[in-house]
């Protein structure tokens, strides 16, 4: 892990993760009455993976596909004059139609809200769903915003300045959920 940092505490680690997406794979099929008309969505970086692990948990569970898509939300940020002069802006790969379905935004780490406000207008771009509903592997609280998850890992309080940062083995090569201090590291 790069940066200047102090690990405090692991929230989760490879099982713990495991168990918190089943458990939400479960949940989504639960409110949502099945998969008809469900898809899901990551948010680069961390939340494509967990969007795959999540649509691989349904199939296992329900016997059915739903699709999955990549969505960069980098153009859409309202931060973008202060990330950086040339923000690196990947690909949004959303191979179905998004009109009339229920979809499901996946993220990381839900904080200040401002990620999912940009989710929100980068996935209604791309058409007028029936229903978004998100779900997040660690809600750490802080919101700017008036955004809340459907469906959540781990509620985990910290303070502004700490850092809940999530790894994976497709990003990182490694698989836990920490909490630190210093420099956020992804």
């Amino acid at each position: 892990m790069p940066g200047d940092y102090k690990q405090k505490a692991v929230i989760l680690d490879r099982e713990g993760i495991r168990r918190a997406l089943t458990r939400i794979a479960h949940e989504i099929i639960e409110r949502n009455k099945g998969t008809e008309n469900l898809a899901l969505i990551g948010i680069r970086n961390r939340g494509v993976p967990l969007a795959a692990r999540l649509a691989a948990r349904i199939l296992q569970i329900e016997g059915k596909e739903v699709p999955v898509g990549t969505l960069d939300i980098t153009l859409y940020r309202d931060d973008l004059s202060t990330l950086a002069n040339q923000p690196l802006v990947r690909q949004t790969e959303v191979h179905f139609p998004v009109a009339g379905k229920t979809i499901v935004l996946v993220d990381d780490v839900m904080f200040t809200g401002r990620t999912i406000r940009a989710a929100l207008d980068a996935v209604i771009d791309l058409g007028r769903p029936r229903l978004i509903q998100l779900a997040v592997l660690v809600d750490r609280g802080h919101r700017e915003l008036p955004i809340r998850s459907d469906y959540v890992g781990k509620n985990v309080p910290t303070s502004k300045k700490e850092n809940v940062s999530v790894l994976l083995d497709e990003t990182d090569g490694d698989e836990k959920v920490v909490i630190t201090e210093g420099e956020n590291f992804y």
